[in-house]
């Protein structure tokens, strides 16, 4: 059977199994050359494996017997016995010993109730009768639940056997029995899924001597009929009532010899029949896979030993018991804490996250966009400001009629706002901390291996910040506090501070001058406009054109429209003089809302019509016309004495107009100095801080501990880590000396010719994902 090199293959990867095994490797198991052993229940798996051994070593029964992934390592050798993985130095000379075993085994992970489990057990044989073969015995597949298995049974075993046979490096060998339909073998439709070329794919056919009388498999196993690459292989097994016998292996296969060779329909092909043909065709072929799968196997592993190499190397050289050692770690870690923060905050780190924003860049998002979206929630409407200036101006007036508008209303609703920024700075505080203590939490998880460490390390960082944060709140109160000692009418971006002072269009006013505590005005020509916006006149009749968008344009003296917001073609232009607004009531079929506008007096105030009726899309446009025109001195025609903002007093209305935009224009420059202000606070009382903190009084303060080599005990996850890490280290180096060693000059046979395999319908549903096993 081939030269040196090649029987020396199959013993190699048993030792790479073993060395792999030794560290949890499951995945680097899977992706071994075996041969997996796929059939449903009662189709003859465990027959065919005893054969191969020659012995009784398999637990029998009704239902699921192979609960568990049992590798089946066979090795030629002078003495016949086994060895299990998890029994290591132990030998099982009494094959009913090694039965009993699996038994117990599996019951000791899956209990006794039938259940399954994808961890495998590892069986090595030593026989003279044997040749050099691993195989992996799967639990047979089954689609009824028995006794308390749960009800996705079927699909819990298919996962299992998809684990294996998913892998490339996998041999599938599909057992059938011959009595049943070929055409719909579990075992073949799931060897499709996953290896539709067949190129992986050995066909067994069983119970031959259990077929109906003038029936056989003759085309079959010749490959004519529904044929497979790598074609079928003929066996018989012992029946129930030889088992029951205890009628010998040995001579079991004497019997399927003769059964082979007398048969009419078989004999001209006997040779290539039967279980030691079988076992020296998968000798052969499993020797092949390995041959050429060792290659890229071997990068697989060697890709996995340089991802360990440098923690390997910095353990091997770990003594946790050196007090220096445990000096050095403690400085080190701490250097690292603070070279890895600061990285975080000033965005300089090695690896740049491009999924999420952190450190740094989640407090400049707080600077940029979070405290200025908290400014814009406590700004008032302009209904309830203009109610506040309205009180205000009252009550500075008292039982008298003021004659001009008062500096105190102005400076008292200031004040007001400008203390309500005490809670949009304290929150703003807030989210910094929270975000600094989230940046600190990420640099620590690299003391996670000092528990002691890590506790102390984060109580002494947090407590800083918590003391870096009430500074940074009380420097800000003092910074509000300094607004309001000295209200500033002098300021230049300030409306009021001159007379030459520029003021934008949207000022909104409708006075003729703007009153400050220094007396200072504004010309009425430069604060007239207050709105512009699309409206529709909708009472025009089709006659004369129909209804119509314009763009309007509001100002203090009156309410003009144009063809286009070009503003080029004006339409008209109406005066606000006794001018008063109306609502009207919603058509049922429009969609538009609608407000009217007439003149007092009777008098019409477009063409022929007494009043003009103009449309918006949305309520809240109808809302924010109405409030215009109500700052234009425009007020509806039925007026409540409720509330204040339906005065009809035109002096107070004024009054309020003008204190309205003196307040807008002062609070804007409040906005402005707390927007540019706020961020520099925090970086230099909080965060320069805490990082100079961590960068140069953290290690103090941990050695003022006075404990500071208890703070470098390992926690026992750690310690267990860094024993895995070298013993896998070890194994891993193991491993690639083992494959070192190949005999390169073998020689391997050519895969047979692709065949028509389309006869195979594929199972039921998609192969699953694989879950890892751990």
């Amino acid at each position: 059977m081939g030269n040196r090199g090649m029987q020396e293959l199959i013993p190699l990867v048993n030792r790479l199994q073993d060395a792999l095994a030794s560290v949890g490797g499951q995945d680097c198991r899977l992706h071994l050359p075996q041969i997996a052993v796929v059939g449903g229940q009662s189709a003859g798996k465990s027959s065919v494996l005893e054969n191969f051994v020659g012995r009784d070593f398999l637990p029998r029964g009704s239902g699921i017997v192979t609960r568990r992934p049992l590798i089946l390592q066979l090795l030629n050798s002078n003495t016949e016995y086994g060895e299990f993985f998890h029994c290591k130095g132990k030998k099982f000379t009494d094959f009913d010993a090694i039965c009993t075993e699996i038994e117990a085994e599996t019951r000791r992970l899956t209990g006794s109730n039938k259940g399954i489990s994808p961890i495998p057990m590892t069986l090595r044989i030593y026989s003279p009768h044997v040749l050099n073969l691993t195989l992996v015995d799967l639990p047979g597949i089954t689609k009824v639940p028995v006794g308390d298995q749960p009800a996705d049974i079927e699909y819990q075993i298919r996962d299992i056997i998809m684990q294996y046979i998913c892998k490339e490096n996998c041999l599938i060998l599909a057992v059938t029995p011959a009595n049943s339909d070929l055409a719909n073998s579990d075992a073949l439709k799931l060897a499709k899924d996953v290896d539709p070329q067949g190129l992986r794919t050995i066909g067994v056919i069983t119970k031959l001597d259990l077929m109906d009388e003038g029936t056989n498999a003759k085309e079959i196993l010749e490959n004519r009929l529904l044929p497979l690459r790598r074609g079928y292989i003929g066996v018989v097994n012992r029946s129930q009532k030889d088992i029951d016998g205890k009628k010998d292996i040995k001579a079991a296969l004497e019997s399927e010899m003769n059964f082979f060779k007398s048969h009419p329909a078989y004999k001209h092909m006997a040779e290539r029949m039967g279980t030691p043909y079988l076992q020296r065709t998968l000798n052969q072929q499993l020797t092949n896979h390995i041959r050429e799968n060792l290659p890229a196997f071997r990068t697989h592993l060697q890709s996995q030993f340089l991802a360990l190499n440098k923690e390997a190397e910095d353990y091997s050289h770990y003594s946790p018991d050196d007090p220096a050692r445990r000096t050095k770690a403690l400085v080190q870690s701490v250097q690292c804490l603070a070279v890895d923060f600061e990285k975080l905050i000033e965005g300089s780190g090695d690896k740049v996250d491009t999924v999420n924003l952190s450190g740094g860049a989640r407090i400049n998002k707080i600077f940029h966009e979070g405290f200025p979206r908290e400014l814009l929630k406590i700004k008032s409407d302009e209904r309830k400001l203009r109610q506040e200036i309205n009180y205000a101006i009252r009550n500075v007036h008292g039982v008298r009629t003021g004659l001009f508008t008062p500096d105190m209303a102005f400076e008292a609703i200031v004040k007001k706002h400008i203390s309500s920024l005490k809670g949009p700075c304290v929150k703003f505080i807030d989210m910094v901390t929270q975000e600094l203590i989230s940046t600190v939490y990420q640099c620590l998880g690299k003391l996670s291996s000092f528990p002691n460490l890590l506790h102390e390390t984060e109580r002494i960082i947090v407590a800083e910040i918590r003391e870096q944060e009430l500074k940074c709140r009380n420097q800000v109160f003092l910074l509000i506090n300094i607004q309001l000692a000295y209200i500033n009418t002098k300021h230049e971006d300030f409306i009021g501070f001159t007379n030459s002072q520029q003021v934008p269009n949207n000022s909104n006013t409708k006075s003729s001058a703007r009153v400050t505590g220094n007396q200072g005005v504004v010309p009425r020509s430069r604060l007239t406009i207050i709105r512009k916006g699309w409206l529709t006149i909708s009472n025009i009749g089709i006659m004369k054109g129909g209804a119509k968008e314009y763009w309007f344009i509001l100002s203090a003296e009156s309410l003009s429209w144009f063809r286009d917001d070009e503003e080029k073609e004006k339409k008209y232009m109406l005066p606000l003089d006794n001018l008063k607004l109306r609502d009207v009531e919603k058509s049922f079929m429009s969609s538009k809302f609608v407000f009217a506008i007439f003149n007092t007096e009777l008098r019409n105030v477009y063409k022929d019509y007494k009043c003009l009726e103009l449309a918006c899309n949305s309520q809240e446009d109808l809302d924010s016309w109405k409030a215009s025109l109500l700052r234009a001195g425009v007020y509806p025609e039925k007026v409540t004495e409720n509330g204040p903002e339906n005065l009809t007093d035109p002096q107070l209305e004024r009054q309020v107009e003008t204190i309205q935009s003196l307040v807008d224009s002062y609070m804007t420059i409040i906005y402005k100095t707390m927007r540019d202000l706020m961020p520099k606070t925090i970086m230099h009382v909080m965060i320069n801080s805490v990082k100079e903190f961590i960068g140069s009084e953290l290690l103090a303060q941990l050695y003022a501990l006075g404990e500071s080599s208890a703070l470098m005990d390992e926690s026992p996850e750690q310690q267990q880590h860094r024993e895995e890490v070298l013993r896998k280290h070890t194994a891993l180096k193991e491993a690639l000396a083992v494959i070192g060693e190949i005999f390169t000059s073998t020689c391997t046979t050519c895969l047979p010719p692709p065949v028509d395999s389309s006869w195979i319908q594929p199972s039921r549903r998609q192969p699953p994902a694989i879950p890892s096993v751990k």
